[in-house]
């Protein structure tokens, strides 16, 4: 359904599930704030979305830093209009085996997985607050969040954090006409998946297809999910049809989990 005049800002939109929510957002009438680390990778999305006929603006966003996504939310609204979705997605995942779990580890993780929706979800309220009117919060979990992963301690525990904080915005931001919820992707084709099972491979002295297929080997439809069936999901929780939705977390993954 198209939601024309409404603006969503995407953070981690330069690639992967980002780039694919960004793309399908623009396709559904949405104007599309493209926030990433590589400013060069929102800029190839945008163009690509302008080209074809959509309307999308790309900026460089470091989620970690609580200023840098309040500035990113204000120029969104300035730049195209109004501001209606967030979509906090931006993350990393590194292998973290439980016993060699670093300081720096912890807190690179932490400061981008958690930190990054934290300060989105203050960021979006506050501009939903001053506009006027309610909004959607979106953040990204993963199957990680629902069910823990070896050798992911870091990015399951801060996956798993993510749920925890989305119910809780959504039982204090709901009487602001806020609705806030999660997605939670399983084994997608994107290059932060790729990463992933190629150091685990690494780890176990295997191939980077043993890598994926150690994580897919449990998915009920047999198969790696694309990016854009992810960004499926992510549209209806920005779209009309999810309008009593919040709180919940909606699992895409092909069958890996079932809460």
């Amino acid at each position: 359904m198209k939601e024309t005049n409404k603006v969503a800002l995407v953070t981690g939109g330069g690639q992967g599930i980002g780039e694919a929510i960004c793309k399908r957002l623009a396709k559904d009438g949405f104007a599309v704030s493209i926030a990433d680390l590589k400013l060069e990778t929102a800029e190839k999305v945008a163009k690509e979305i302008n080209k074809n006929g959509g309307i999308a603006i790309a900026m460089q966003v470091d989620v970690s830093n609580r200023e840098s996504l309040f500035a990113a939310v204000d120029k969104t609204t300035k730049e195209l209009g109004g501001f209606d979705v967030i979509v906090n997605n931006a993350g990393i995942g590194p292998i973290s085996p439980i016993d060699a779990i670093t300081q720096e580890q912890f807190e690179s993780v932490f400061r981008v997985n958690v930190g990054g929706v934290i300060w989105g979800i203050q960021a979006a309220s506050e501009k939903f607050k001053e506009l006027g009117h309610g909004g959607r919060i979106i953040n990204a979990s993963s199957q990680a969040g629902v069910e823990g992963n070896p050798n992911l301690a870091l990015y399951s525990g801060s996956k798993f954090a993510v749920r925890g904080i989305t119910e809780t915005a959504a039982r204090d931001l709901g009487k602001f006409g806020i609705n806030v919820t999660a997605f939670a992707p399983g084994i997608v084709k994107t290059p932060m998946m790729y990463s992933i099972a190629h150091d685990v491979a690494q780890e176990a002295g295997k191939s980077d297809e043993w890598g994926m297929q150690s994580f897919a080997q449990n998915i009920t439809q047999g198969e790696l999910s694309e990016p854009e069936e992810v960004a499926a999901g992510v549209a209806f929780l920005a779209g009309p049809d999810s309008k009593i939705m919040t709180g919940q977390t909606l699992i895409i993954d092909g069958g890996m989990v079932f809460h």
